[in-house]
């Protein structure tokens, strides 16, 4: 470990070669969702168009968290076999990968379908619910493309090449600025369809993210090893079997985590189209600046995947406790920005005195969980690259559900605090939660240390 110790420097500076390209492609590519929240601002009947937009995109972003995890499993299987040196192995695991892609996105695209019989029975305000399902009918062709874009993202992050999330993102947003523009506003002779046009665009962006990623990974060097696109594999079931040991509980964990926001909107939603606008904004621009974090705890899951593929624990336990202490600088800032300049934040969404008051109020919550945020994230995905997903799902249930979900219900409708109650709420789930990785990480990487990592568990093993 003394030499580990002479090297944080290199090894931050190595994170974090691994972590800004996925933190700008994530921020880039949630900027889409920052310009959707923009431009609906500016629509005739904004407060309408504003609550359809993050009551639909609630029930997206809960399908999509779950399909993220599930494929999540490539990136610590592929990392740990690229650091085994086993190449074609790692191009084995994610061809089934593929098939697990295909597989979630047909649930994805019916859930988004249903979207009336969804909201009416989540009880959403009934002003809310027609414009809400046009957004979600039109995100429901961008479905599977999501699915193949996360397929190969996170082949490619595995490998150890994260650059292209950075080129995901920016040509995301690129594209989605005057997509909107022409469909919402019905410029150049299309009708002007509003929040149904903001979810079309989004669809259009991810298929073209799909072609770039596929034209990227079939061309690019990097991933000739991996053999990808030389061979056609058929389902196989065991194979499968054993990526989704691994993919589902991500999944879970992170649909659990996601829930807390996603409910969190879904119920604000019951309160009426004002303090949905409201939370929608101030959600937003703290889901901004969680793409920093979550985009660290990506390149924390390859760092300590490696390591543990090269049968280094003692280097994989190192690599989780450098992000930690990466992430703790990252929070400070987002914290800052939205204790000192909240106002001027949230006129960048909109003029209306009365969402501004109540958003304003509602990011001096968000400024109190950066930190707890920020470290349950880079926990979690330093487990993920241990391979140890059962547990931190369990984690999340009782920390964004049964603590952060109960509370703030309680608090937003028994005890009448209207938005503020459920913010309390989610800081309560995150903080107990953050505590619990934490813990988990601490102990699992030092068992590991004692007893050795063993012989290389295979693709999911």
């Amino acid at each position: 470990m003394k030499s580990l110790n002479k090297n944080h420097l290199a090894e931050i500076l190595r994170t974090l070669q691994l972590a800004v390209p996925v933190m700008i492609g994530m921020v880039a590519g949630f900027s889409m969702n920052f310009v959707d929240t923009l431009m609906a601002g500016r629509l005739p009947n904004n407060q309408i168009s504003l609550s359809a937009i993050a009551t639909g995109g609630a029930v997206w972003s809960a399908v999509l968290m779950f399909t993220l995890g599930v494929l999540m499993a490539l990136q610590p299987v592929v990392a740990q076999l690229d650091g085994a040196g086993d190449r074609p192995e790692g191009g084995r695991a994610a061809r089934q990968g593929f098939w697990i892609a295909l597989g979630v996105s047909l649930p994805f695209v019916f859930i988004l379908l249903s979207g009336e019989i969804l909201l009416q029975w989540m009880g959403v305000d009934a002003t809310i619910i027609p414009t809400a399902v046009e957004y979600m009918d039109a995100l429901a062709w961008g479905a599977p493309a999501i699915c193949l874009v996360l397929f190969l993202r996170f082949f490619s992050e595995g490998s150890g090449n994260t650059r292209p999330t950075m080129y995901l993102g920016l040509m995301g947003v690129a594209f989605n600025v005057p997509l909107n523009y022409v469909l919402m506003f019905g410029k150049l002779g299309m009708p002007a369809l509003g929040a149904q046009g903001c979810g079309y665009a989004t669809s259009i962006v991810i298929w073209l993210q799909v072609l770039m990623m596929f034209s990227y990974v079939r061309s690019n060097h990097h991933y000739a090893g991996f053999e990808l696109f030389e061979h056609w594999d058929w389902p196989h079931w065991p194979a499968i079997q054993r990526l989704l040991r691994i993919g589902l509980p991500i999944g879970g964990t992170i649909f659990v985590e996601g829930s807390l926001f996603v409910g969190a909107a879904l119920l604000i939603a019951r309160l009426g189209p004002l303090p949905a606008s409201a939370h929608l904004i101030a959600i937003n621009y703290s889901a901004l600046m969680f793409m920093v974090p979550l985009g660290l705890a990506s390149a924390v899951t390859t760092r300590v995947g490696n390591a543990l593929g090269r049968g280094e624990p003692e280097a994989a336990r190192y690599a989780g406790l450098i992000g930690l202490l990466i992430v703790l600088f990252t929070q400070t800032l987002s914290a800052a920005s939205m204790l000192l300049v909240p106002e001027f934040i949230v006129r960048i969404y909109t003029d209306d005195a009365a969402i501004t008051a109540i958003a304003v109020s509602l990011l001096f919550y968000s400024a109190i969980f950066q930190y707890a945020d920020g470290i349950q994230i880079c926990a979690a995905g330093a487990l993920r690259g241990l391979k140890d997903t059962l547990v931190p799902m369990f984690i999340n249930t009782l920390s964004y559900l049964l603590i952060g979900m109960s509370l703030g219900y309680y608090l937003t409708f028994n005890q009448s605090m209207g938005p503020a109650g459920m913010w309390i709420g989610m800081i309560a789930g995150l903080s107990f939660g953050a505590v619990l990785l934490l813990t988990r990480f601490l102990f699992k990487s030092r068992q590991l240390v004692k007893t050795g990592p063993g012989p290389n568990p295979g693709p999911a093993g």
